[in-house]
């Protein structure tokens, strides 16, 4: 199937032309027709399926016919983030540009009044994330009250991120009658709920199977420990030669940890998170795509609406705590029928979540294949085992050989120390009658044992402490009273 053979206007044929597509994807061709038709559509395709164009060419084709007024936008399109916002705005702009449409984005990091000036002068196209849109309509700087077509765009992202209860807010502002065009790579409960509410008799287009992997994908799963990722990952990129790749981190410290030690390695990184400046983020964005960038250190801010079509590698430095983000994050690698390859790093705290991805994709990530060794590295480890076989012979012989020569020397050792033990013992047999004899004198005391007593002294033994043998001193009233009592004792007895 051809794009001319969907029914849009010629404008929008030439547009796309020119960007050099011929044909469309399956969720394209599948959608742009009922959309043009003004049936609600709920599309369920994976990221890097073309999402995108399903529903901005028919929009474009609609939005041709008609003005816009001030305040009041024709269309409303909701996105979870700034990027993929940005990123729609700029599909706008590429395919459109041979019609007069008018288009505003809202998104955070951006000043009010440039927002407002855009607003009052009337669009017919506006672009959003969920805040910043309620922002500006508690400010009654925008009405709803005028559109004719809402696309909520990345459903379940917006449940991870908790916009559920502004999307149900903003929704009660749209009027009844309007086209609601609804997308989600994943349908989880929640969001079938939504869908269920606010779409009336939708075309329900399914493209791939819900959280599938593109085939295109090699997958593989590296199992290292929390100290040990950085080294493997800079191993892999220079194994590989890795073209560029944007690296997943879940907490933003270590996205710019991580952004830190790749740059002090050599090797040319960006960070990009939600703490970042709006100018900062697209900056680095820019860099990206231009290739002035080889590696992007990305939070899950940048896991949806990175549309950069020749991203050769993805890296989970940190295993998805949500299964569901382990397929968006690698849907940025092997799009638009090229190849990619994504590695993921577990450490043995990874088991519970790995367990979930393995489900939800319906079978395991395969584990790293081990790079062959070359020949040159086989013939050197041959040839340190011959030379450590050799030095551990000769070591052998050498134990073998020596033990003659050292018998004789143990020998004559054994002799020398029987012969120190028979001088001790008699200096030790004729010192004790010396001791006794000592013990014997009339006035010496006895330090510690009697002399008939043969028992090995336990405690103190015979090196008495001095300040225990000194006599005691008592004050005088003290002395006085103890011999008066010695007298009586005396003159008892």
């Amino acid at each position: 199937m051809k794009f001319d053979e969907l029914g849009l206007a010629p404008e929008v044929l030439k547009a796309v032309a020119e960007t050099g597509y011929t044909e469309p994807t399956p969720i394209q061709a599948q959608a742009i027709p009922h959309v043009l038709a003004g049936r609600d559509v709920l599309g369920i395709a994976q990221t890097g399926t073309g999402k995108t164009a399903s529903f901005t060419l028919p929009m474009i084709d609609k939005l041709s016919r008609g003005r816009a007024r001030a305040r009041m936008p024709r269309s409303l399109i909701l996105e979870p983030t700034r990027e993929l916002a940005a990123q729609v705005a700029e599909n706008f702009e590429t395919y459109g540009k041979y019609n007069k449409l008018s288009m505003a984005l809202l998104i955070g990091g951006v000043s009010f009044g440039d927002q407002d000036k855009k607003l009052d002068r009337g669009v017919d196209v506006l672009i959003a994330t969920p805040g910043r849109l309620l922002d500006h309509c508690s400010r009654g700087k925008v009405l709803l009250t005028g559109v004719q077509i809402l696309v909520i765009d990345e459903a379940d992202r917006m449940l991870d991120m908790g916009f559920i209860p502004d999307i149900e807010e903003i929704c009660k502002k749209l009027p009844f009658t309007r086209q609601t065009l609804f997308f989600s790579a994943t349908m989880p409960p929640e969001i079938q709920r939504l869908t269920d509410t606010f779409l009336h008799n939708p075309e329900r287009i399914e493209v791939a199977r819900a959280s599938s992997t593109n085939a295109t994908i090699r997958q593989a799963l590296v199992k290292t420990s929390r100290d040990g990722k950085r080294d493997k990952l800079e191993e892999i990129i220079e194994r590989e030669n890795v073209k560029n790749a944007i690296i997943f981190c879940n907490r933003k410290r270590d996205v710019a940890s991580l952004e830190r030690a790749l740059r002090k390695s050599g090797l040319s990184a960006g960070a990009i998170h939600g703490d970042l400046d709006q100018s900062v983020r697209t900056k680095t964005l820019d860099g990206f795509r231009k290739g002035e960038i080889r590696l992007l250190v990305a939070s899950d801010v940048a896991a949806r609406g990175l549309d950069i079509p020749d991203v050769s590698h993805v890296f989970n430095y940190d295993v998805p705590s949500h299964a569901e983000d382990y397929v968006h994050r690698i849907g940025r690698t092997g799009r638009a029928g090229k190849s990619g390859t994504a590695y993921t790093f577990a450490t043995r705290e990874d088991s519970k979540y790995l367990a979930a991805i393995e489900k939800l994709i319906g079978n395991p990530i395969p584990p790293e294949e081990a790079p062959a060794a070359s020949a040159e590295a086989e013939a050197a480890e041959a040839l340190a085992d011959s030379e450590e076989g050799q030095k551990e012979e000769r070591r052998s012989r050498s134990r073998r050989g020596g033990r003659g020569r050292n018998k004789s020397a143990r020998e004559e050792t054994n002799e020398a120390t029987s012969a120190e033990k028979a001088e001790t013992s008699s200096k030790q047999e004729s010192r004790e009658p010396e001791a006794s004899k000592a013990d014997d004198k009339p006035g010496r005391r006895s330090r510690g044992r009697d002399k008939d007593d043969d028992r090995p002294v336990v405690g103190l033994g015979d090196h008495v402490p001095a300040f225990i043998l000194r006599p005691v001193k008592l004050p005088k009233r003290a002395a006085k009273e103890s011999d008066d009592e010695l007298e009586t004792e005396t003159e008892d007895a």
